[in-house]
């Protein structure tokens, strides 16, 4: 099975929490990352300061934060196929800890 690869060419902060995404396939996506700000890379995001410093990496075209968080641009093309999984398995994570 071939796993896609998308470059994000874009970011545009359009809420607290909520980044418009454009990728090199000229697909948009708008997606609001509250529901998955849990867990040892994402719950230090809720300091929207920190939030608000996403940036592209240059090498593999995915948003990346200073402490290290990031995401697959694959799993951020197609995020709503897989955002309930995530925030289920980010709050579950949250729960044993």
């Amino acid at each position: 099975m071939t796993h896609p690869i998308y470059k994000i060419l874009s970011i545009k902060i359009i809420a607290p929490y909520t980044l418009e995404l454009m990728f090199d396939d000229n697909t948009v996506k708008k997606i609001d990352f509250r529901n998955i700000l849990h867990g040892e890379m994402f719950t230090p995001l809720k300091d929207l300061k920190l939030f608000n410093q996403v940036k592209i990496d240059p090498e593999v075209f995915t948003i990346v934060w200073p402490n290290g968080a990031d995401f697959d641009p694959a799993l951020l093309h197609d995020w709503e196929k897989h955002e309930k999984e995530l925030v289920e398995r980010l709050t579950l994570k949250d729960s044993i800890t």
